[in-house]
């Protein structure tokens, strides 16, 4: 399979980068979408290295936060014929507390919702996109005093819970040497997605994770949101597990990115918007 990063936070000059992903995944002469970042910016970026959005056939997205979805109105002018597929509780409301702050709107915004209903297809369970491809709905959420909580799902008026995190799954691809795990930001803790997989698929080695770890902090890629001993340890659960190769970025962060790499060495890369990578 090919993979192209059409966006991701950090990139060559020429190209745009914004906070948020997307991924162009052309898998047994099939074309798919992973996400759309927060802009209509990967559209422009998709241009630029030749990928033609209106063939894409199928598109998902890993859950409902802006910085994934909102580039569906700029997908959805470039293709009319590619349902978007989402977990049930994709489209409701989500929101960011951080410190006492006012509650902040990241969820899909509404017009999107609105405007695209009959494009976005909310699924269930583990469901097969075609044969050798799932979707996969992600664990309940690792309890870790070592991470940050942040993200909140509104359940009424002033009323809010912490988000669990079932509006997100993992796209699973069957490859040569096994499996190719996208999950775009892993809330849910990657490790905990990646021995969830492992048990969802047992005997099938997972030969290639790929996404953001939710390891950055509020201030940006140079910022961290858990503590070494959380990374320490999710570094050595993926090892155990025998994760391939890992490529990472978006909601990682460069200073926890540095910490993973003292343990996990070459098996763990960093995405950039324009890389393109054959598995």
């Amino acid at each position: 399979m090919d993979i192209t990063v059409l966006i991701e936070n950090l990139g060559p000059e020429g190209l745009s980068c914004e906070h948020g992903l997307a991924l162009y995944i052309q898998y047994k002469g099939r074309s798919i979408l992973l996400d759309s970042g927060s802009t209509g910016a990967f559209a422009q970026n998709a241009q630029a290295l030749d990928i033609d959005l209106a063939g894409v056939e199928l598109a998902v997205l890993s859950h409902g936060h802006y910085d994934h979805a909102d580039g569906l109105r700029a997908f959805f002018a470039a293709n009319d014929r590619a349902d978007v597929l989402v977990r049930r509780g994709a489209l409701g409301a989500h929101y960011s507390m951080r410190g006492g702050t006012a509650p902040r709107f990241v969820g899909i915004h509404r017009d999107i919702c609105r405007d695209y209903a009959h494009r976005l297809v909310e699924v269930d369970g583990l469901y097969e996109l075609m044969e050798g491809a799932w979707l996969v709905e992600d664990p309940a959420p690792e309890a870790s005093a070592d991470r940050a909580q942040h993200l909140y799902k509104k359940l009424g008026e002033d009323n809010f819970a912490e988000d669990d995190f079932s509006h997100e799954h993992s796209l699973v691809l069957e490859g040569e040497c096994g499996l190719v795990v996208f999950n775009s930001c892993c809330h849910a803790g990657v490790a905990n997605i990646a021995e969830h997989i492992a048990g969802t698929f047992p005997g099938r080695p997972i030969a290639a994770l790929l996404g953001g770890f939710h390891m950055m902090g509020p201030t940006g890629t140079d910022s961290i949101n858990c503590r070494p001993e959380y990374i320490a340890r999710t570094a050595d659960t993926l090892k155990k597990l025998g994760v391939g190769k890992l490529y990472t970025g978006h909601c990682t962060g460069m200073p926890a990115f540095a910490l993973l790499q003292e343990q996990l060495g070459g098996a763990l890369m960093y995405m950039r918007t324009g890389d393109r990578i054959r598995l």
